[in-house]
């Protein structure tokens, strides 16, 4: 699960790229969550995995507390970024065994997950090339199979179907159910509002810093009193209101 409670986050020229944000993720869900660009994601995001710290606020990964315990609750995530920075000079089994010391996975139980994970999105054959050789697609499988090779109860991936193949975002998507369906989180961000729409239990939609809404899609809909909307154009509503509620009642945004 992660929990974020009063998250706020702040730049150098004063401005609240994250003000005051709370989020329950539960076990055993794929939790959504959306914004325009510069809606505060990245940060957030970058907050629940450690790489900055909120202003103020606190943040549970799995009960752990990513400030006060760092390595426990880091232990308890995968992390797949907007960006597959990686190290070209590597071989793509050299990064997987250098992720597998960091988590402690032992050698056996290490090459069962590589070869099991590779071969489900046809990257065995290139396990033995540098990284440098990779197209942004093979880095992005390469990124996804080292967050996952662990085997982490909580999923956090932003955008991680930018670049893949149809074949591997439909393995992407089906994992992240049998995830979830074992009593595990998936948080992840996209811009691809239709799979959010087919894969989410919840979303939450953020702009400005704020949280504009929380829940399942279909309460969504309730609140715009229209069961035909997709989830595109109650995004586009939201989103395009200048005071930033959206047209909602204040309790609806919470």
């Amino acid at each position: 699960m992660i929990s974020i409670q009063k998250v706020s986050k702040s730049y150098g020229n004063g401005v609240k790229a994250v003000d005051g944000i709370s989020l329950e993720v539960s076990p055993g869900e794929i939790f959504g969550f959306i914004g325009p660009n510069g809606a505060g994601k990245t940060t957030t995001i970058k907050m629940i995995t450690g790489i900055l710290h909120p202003d103020e606020g606190t943040i549970l990964v799995d009960g752990k507390d990513i400030v006060k315990e760092p390595i426990e609750a880091k232990l308890r995530f995968g992390f797949v970024p907007d960006d597959p920075n990686l190290f070209p000079r590597l071989k793509g089994i050299e990064y997987l065994n250098w992720i597998g010391d960091l988590y402690g996975v032992d050698q056996t139980t290490r090459r069962e997950r590589i070869v099991a994970l590779s071969e489900r999105f046809g990257l065995a054959k290139a396990m033995p090339d540098r990284i440098q050789s990779y197209s942004h697609g093979m880095r992005q499988k390469l990124v996804l199979l080292g967050a996952l090779l662990h085997e982490p109860p909580v999923w956090i991936l932003d955008e991680p179907m930018t670049g893949l193949d149809p074949r591997s975002s439909f393995e992407l998507k089906e994992m992240m159910r049998q995830h979830a369906d074992k009593g595990h989180t998936v948080f992840f961000s996209t811009h691809v509002l239709d799979v959010a729409e087919k894969v989410c239990d919840r979303v939450a939609i953020i702009d400005k810093g704020r949280i504009l809404f929380c829940g399942s899609i279909d309460q969504m809909r309730e609140h715009f009193a229209s069961a035909g909307s997709s989830l595109e154009s109650m995004f586009l509503e939201l989103t395009s209101d200048e005071n930033g509620n959206g047209g909602l009642s204040p309790d609806a945004a919470k």
